[in-house]
């Protein structure tokens, strides 16, 4: 009993400064747990339907579908904070993602991503006492952020950087 309470402990501890400690709401209502992504490179993206950086989802579908298969994954979280450009529904911005831009990756449930009602995740991503890197802000849609292998906030990429920008696929590769 003992060890047991040792061993959990300890794996609570390991996931204090990753993204492994949440679960979010899939853009279907479904739970999804981040700790089902360990060992995957991870690009974490708020993302909105009306924006002029809204064709970033072909870049973002691209480079997916290219290094899918690779340990790599992108999870979309659709969030209306930035001049009201994404006003749908979960529903509607499923349907506008598949019929515009053919998106295959992961989408998230709406979200905010700054403000009194930032969701924990984005506070984790957002805050350096959280995530053990850097303080950031996220400055419009379509902000990125890499995480490692192991779950660590590694870098935050400019909105207007293309997902498809050669050190944004060099750090996949690596």
């Amino acid at each position: 009993m003992f060890i047991g309470f040792l061993t959990q402990a300890q794996n609570q501890k390991q996931m204090e400064n990753t993204i492994y400690q949440f679960k979010v709401e899939d853009i279907e209502g479904n739970t999804f747990d981040l700790a089902s992504l360990k060992g995957k490179k991870v690009m974490i993206v708020n993302t909105a339907s009306k924006c002029g950086l809204t064709p970033q989802y072909e870049q973002l579908e691209a480079i997916y579908k290219a290094y899918q298969d690779q340990n790599f994954v992108i999870i979309g979280f659709p969030a209306n904070n930035f001049a009201s450009q994404e006003p749908g529904s979960d529903e509607e911005i499923a349907q506008f993602c598949e019929r515009n831009y053919g998106v295959t990756f992961p989408m998230m449930s709406k979200i905010s991503v700054k403000g009194e009602d930032m969701h924990e995740l984005y506070e984790f991503l957002t805050q350096k006492s959280k995530n053990g890197f850097a303080d950031s802000e996220v400055a419009w849609n379509f902000q990125k952020y890499l995480i490692s292998e192991e779950g660590k906030v590694v870098n935050v990429i400019d909105p207007r950087t293309l997902p498809t920008d050669e050190k944004i696929v060099k750090w996949i590769k690596e």
